[in-house]
């Protein structure tokens, strides 16, 4: 448990643990995944990541850590440095990283993923794959900037995928990895206009078989990802995570009430296979692009549209937060716990800081992304608050 006594605290509800499925945490605030581009040589995680998910995940840190989203084949790619989980080696490579989480007492879950559409066939690993470019539909979304590729090209028009069980045996595949790597349970991404969200809109899926069309075949890809984790991990180790305001990665549906409608049936359907958790994040205005100055997203009330629909699982929320807001909707019983995203990058001992009333560290974006050989730079090099009170 956590070594901040409950009763010396400024947010007390956070402070108190928590279980989500199987798992203990002695927190309620949560590591967010988020895209660091550390995995070096390209795909596998490196030792400055074991560094950086160890830092968060100490008795002064998060009660839970999420990974980078990490690539179920090379075929799902979108950068040539984030991590994958499709081979032993990367498995070996990722237990590097569980291990160290482990020796400061920490727990850490795989965010699993693929691009679909928000990748590109130039890319070389995507070329490991000796496939195209696959999304539910050829429509390619707007937008992207691949800039590891001459030109910074925008998104390309996708070949539409012919047999989804394909990729649904990838997920298979790479939640066994998982085991193999350490790992404390799986998160499926379905946010942010990566495939699942795609095979959830009514804009990029087209598809007339039994996986597009009406909401309920729309909803069916997900739903038969997370049931393939399942089958591994089992469901109290299982969470899923969905941004229903959309928005980022040209994320949008053709009318409010569709969006609402396709996720209101998912996350009922989400709900009922009994998940660790679901995490609904909020609307992102600084990841929507605007295209042609109109944002793509829908900002609603995530918990009072979603919430009540989350009878068997827990719902934690992901949507700006600090420690005044996660504080009271976990108090008023709104959420069982919080995630956070840009302020672990920049404070590995972010809750002791919320708790303490220990001022943050102030975050640079330039360093978000590496541009050297040096990993740590704007990674793990971020002080811990005694050294910052010394």
């Amino acid at each position: 448990m956590s070594s901040i006594s409950t009763t010396s605290v400024r947010f007390p509800n956070l402070a108190k643990p928590t279980k989500l499925g199987a798992l203990s945490l002695r927190n309620r605030t949560i590591m967010a995944s988020m895209a660091r581009n550390r995995a070096v040589p390209a795909s596998f995680p490196s030792d400055a990541m074991a560094t950086f998910y160890a830092q968060r995940a100490g008795p002064s840190g998060a009660g839970l850590v999420l990974t980078d989203a990490t690539m179920v084949s090379p075929q799902g790619t979108e950068w040539g440095t984030s991590p994958g989980l499709w081979t032993e080696e990367h498995a070996k490579a990722w237990k590097k990283v569980t291990d160290a989480v482990h020796q400061q007492g920490g727990l850490i879950m795989v965010q699993l993923y693929h691009v679909g559409r928000c990748g590109h066939p130039d890319m070389p690993i995507h070329k490991l794959s000796g496939q195209p470019l696959w999304a539910p539909s050829a429509i390619a979304a707007r937008g992207g900037q691949f800039r590891d590729l001459p030109g910074e090209p925008g998104y390309p028009t996708p070949t539409p995928i012919p047999d989804p069980t394909v990729i649904l045996d990838e997920f298979t595949h790479a939640a066994k990895m998982a085991i193999l790597a350490g790992f404390d349970g799986v998160e499926l991404h379905c946010a942010n206009g990566y495939l699942v969200d795609q095979f959830l809109s009514d804009t990029a899926n087209f598809r007339t078989d039994k996986w597009g069309g009406s909401v309920e075949n729309r909803v069916r890809f997900g739903l038969e990802a997370v049931r393939r984790l399942i089958e591994v991990w089992g469901a109290d180790r299982v969470g899923a995570k969905v941004s229903p305001a959309g928005g980022y990665n040209d994320s949008y549906h053709t009318t409010p009430e569709s969006r609402v409608e396709t996720y209101k049936t998912f996350i009922t359907e989400l709900d009922a296979l009994n998940l660790a958790y679901i995490q609904i994040a909020g609307y992102n205005a600084w990841g929507d692009p605007k295209h042609g100055g109109v944002p793509q997203g829908y900002p609603h009330d995530m918990i009072e549209t979603y919430g009540p629909l989350i009878k068997k699982s827990k719902l934690i929320v992901n949507q700006d937060y600090d420690g005044e807001s996660a504080e009271k909707v976990v108090k008023e019983g709104k959420a069982e716990a919080v995630v956070f995203a840009r302020n672990y990058i920049a404070n590995p001992d972010y809750y002791k800081r919320i708790e303490e009333g220990i001022p943050l560290n102030a975050s640079h974006m330039e360093t978000w992304y590496p541009t050297g050989t040096n990993l740590g730079v704007g990674y793990t090099d971020y002080p811990f608050a005694p050294e910052v009170l010394a």
